[in-house]
């Protein structure tokens, strides 16, 4: 009987949930963070093309981040705060984009730890229950109306992100799956220096598809 109530008030509690409450929740654990290390897997559709990518994720407060690929391994995408930089594997050139200019939709990532506040960054927040007890937290992100159609968060009832998709309003899906995440990693100031390989020269570009 005392393991039916539990259950029953769980259930109970999940049910009376709402958006801002659970989107609050995803504020409080990313925004209590100085750092963050977690896996992902990235699917991107679109422009008749499909590519699957992996690898490890590293975000430091404030705003710097470092994508570092294993499959393609050697592909890079650096976040210093300032400017971005993109290196794939066998190329001679690396791309650098300000801050400023930096158009990719992995850019918002940069304010996850310590400036989350979704409910008023997200128009038309909504959320959908999932079977196994996560939740889909969805709605625009304010001023990128134009490209993006919608965004969508899976998140487990404490507020931790399983899975990331930006659906673009040109009919591209990009979505990141993200596993063993871990808070408060070692997270020095030279993880998130472009360093080019021998022979790789450095310039001004735009962020590639």
């Amino acid at each position: 009987m005392a393991c039916a109530a539990v259950v029953a008030g769980a259930v109970r509690a999940r049910a009376e949930l709402t958006a801002a409450q659970l989107a609050a929740r995803v504020d409080h654990h990313y925004n209590s963070l100085r750092s963050l290390e977690v896996h992902f897997v990235q699917h991107y559709d679109g422009i008749g093309m499909h590519r699957k990518e992996s690898g490890v994720l590293l975000l430091r407060r404030p705003g710097r981040m470092r994508w570092t690929y294993t499959d393609p391994d050697g592909k890079l995408f650096i976040l210093d705060g300032r400017d971005g930089y993109f290196y794939s594997p066998g190329q001679s050139e690396a791309q650098k984009v300000s801050e400023k200019k930096l158009d990719d939709l992995r850019s918002p990532l940069r304010f996850l730890l310590g400036h989350t506040d979704l409910e008023k960054e997200l128009s038309g927040l909504t959320m959908t229950p999932e079977s196994n007890g996560e939740f889909v937290l969805a709605g625009v992100p304010k001023g990128m109306e134009q490209r993006v159609s919608a965004l969508k968060l899976t998140v487990t009832v404490d507020g931790i992100i399983r899975q990331m998709t930006i659906q673009e309003t040109d009919g591209v899906t990009n979505s990141f799956d993200f596993s063993g995440e871990q808070g408060n990693v070692p997270a020095p100031a030279s993880a998130f220096a472009f360093v080019p390989p021998p022979g790789v020269h450095v310039v001004e570009g735009a962020p590639p598809v």
